[in-house]
């Protein structure tokens, strides 16, 4: 799973018959690690109502393609609107 933010939408009115009504956005992951680089922005699709600014869980290859009865044509999906992150290593927040 990857840890982004929505930083745009996308629309698209030309696309396979099984994305017809679903929402598309554009994801930055985030940086938890701050010795690695960032990476790309991603498409995904959305069904549960993320917008711009909001911290999400993505999930990538073959789990996001089943997010329905069919399998659908799609890379990466949006599981899940974070409300808090807490990445403390120990008790006392080292």
């Amino acid at each position: 799973m990857i840890i982004g933010t929505v930083v745009g939408n996308i629309w698209a009115t030309r696309k396979e018959e099984g994305l017809t009504g679903l929402k598309f956005l554009v994801i930055q992951p985030d940086l938890l690690d701050r010795d690695n680089p960032r990476e790309p922005a991603l498409v995904a699709v959305d069904r549960i109502g993320a917008g711009l600014g909001d911290k999400v869980m993505v999930t990538k290859g073959s789990p996001a393609s089943y997010s329905d009865d069919n399998r659908l044509p799609i890379d990466a999906l949006v599981i899940g609107i974070i409300d808090a992150i807490d990445t403390r290593k120990g008790e006392d927040g080292d």
